[in-house]
């Protein structure tokens, strides 16, 4: 088990004791994540798997709450943000803006011209640590493209 699956095995033990049911089901729902991609790739998940199917959870969720404000059930919108706000808390610290424009620019001198060929350079580089709308903002600001 990775040291991320065991701090929120931990952080569910914990939960649990203080009857904390919101944050029981929070992390038993990541939990249960986890151990469905581990079960899929057929292997123990490295911390970065895990930072990968958490981000995969925050993101339902802030979809979900899009669609709840959509549907006018701003209440129910309002706990799935919570949610994905509980959740980045496990993931690492984010590169600056600063530093994903330099990365950005390294790859466009080194002859990426198209968006396509700037992230496949640059993401790799921040793996689990950047949201891939994030780089493709900032690529389309140094290759002066509109979205």
């Amino acid at each position: 088990m990775s040291l991320l699956a065991a701090r929120l095995q931990g952080e569910l033990n914990t939960a649990r004791k203080a009857q904390d049911k919101d944050r029981v089901l929070l992390l038993g729902t990541v939990l249960a994540d986890i151990k469905n991609h581990e079960i899929a790739v057929r292997r123990d998940l490295t911390d970065e798997d895990v930072v990968e199917v958490i981000r995969k959870a925050i993101k339902r969720r802030k979809e979900s709450a899009e669609m709840y404000e959509t549907a006018a059930r701003l209440e129910l919108a309002a706990v799935e943000r919570r949610e994905a706000e509980a959740l980045e808390v496990y993931l690492p610290a984010a590169p600056s803006d600063d530093e994903v424009r330099a990365a950005v620019r390294e790859a466009v001198a080194a002859g990426a011209k198209q968006i396509g060929a700037v992230m496949g350079k640059v993401m790799p580089r921040f793996k689990g640590r950047l949201d891939g709308s994030v780089l493709n903002r900032i690529a389309r600001e140094e290759l002066g493209t509109s979205s």
